[in-house]
């Protein structure tokens, strides 16, 4: 079945509570949940192992669940690969261990989660995500921690990029060049450090008002922005009470009030 999402649990620095976590989230209504074959930040068989625990406890199905995961390439820790391989070669192995991991046969979206040292060796890789998606094992393709718009554009020449997932704060000026290059290409844009990296947008007070105006917390307000950015926020929250807050985002209705305070917090964010 075709599972819709507007906001994505994060798992990344979960650790050992990446299970408990991730069974969690999805009980509180999450339906996408964000992780990486890469063991510095993310432990994916837990990610496995809460899915299995859904379905056999929960009667929740994998194909209910939007899984996306990613090619990693931090050689601090051990690699699910052999890094003297040709790069293809890695990303295949890579990824056999993620559908391991995952206990599925498919994942929803593969990510590489950062540009290679050079655009020719990231357009390898690309390739080899395109293959993954023409064989079927993986549904959509795209790239994390990318903020070069014309590498982007290169990429979109051997095939359209589906998803990037970038920071998306105050800090790098809220990525106006490669959200506006998402939006015109019509790519999906995920945010993440969201929160985090948004202090001043957080303690605004039209921001504040609007979270008044909509009854919500400041930082659900955020999230509804960012929604209405065209904009799918992770949420990497251990809180019971953030999550089930979290997943109510999308219902919040913007009208009359809200809305006029929304173009105030766009002109605030965009100009």
């Amino acid at each position: 079945m075709s599972t819709t999402y507007k906001i994505i649990y994060g798992t990344a620095w979960k650790k050992e509570r990446t299970a408990p976590l991730v069974a969690q989230a999805v009980l509180q209504g999450f339906r996408a949940i964000d992780t990486a074959c890469q063991p510095k930040h993310y432990q994916e068989d837990l990610v496995g192992e809460a899915l299995s625990i859904l379905q056999e406890k929960h009667g929740i199905k994998r194909e209910d669940i939007f899984i996306q995961t990613k090619y990693g390439q931090d050689s601090s820790k051990p690699l699910p690969y052999n890094p003297t391989s040709s790069i293809q070669s890695q990303i295949h192995q890579s990824f056999r261990k993620s559908l391991s991991n995952l206990r599925t046969t498919y994942v929803d979206s593969y990510l590489l989660h950062s540009p290679l040292p050079t655009t020719q060796q990231t357009l390898e890789a690309w390739r080899t995500l395109m293959q993954l998606q023409d064989e079927g094992k993986v549904k959509k393709i795209g790239v994390s921690n990318t903020y070069d718009v014309s590498l982007l554009v290169k990429m979109c020449q051997e095939r359209k990029v589906d998803i990037v997932q970038n920071r998306w704060y105050e800090g790098n000026g809220w990525d106006r060049a490669v959200m506006g290059f998402c939006r015109e290409s019509g790519i999906q844009y995920q945010s993440f450090w969201t929160l985090t990296g948004s202090p001043t947008l957080l303690s605004n007070p039209v921001l504040l008002a609007l979270a008044k105006a909509l009854q919500c917390t400041p930082e659900q307000a955020v999230y509804r922005f960012a929604l209405e950015e065209g904009i799918i926020p992770l949420s990497g929250t251990t809180s019971e009470k953030h999550m089930s807050e979290d997943v109510a985002v999308e219902s919040l209705e913007l009208k009359g009030e809200t809305e006029r305070l929304v173009k105030k917090l766009r002109d605030f964010v965009w100009s």
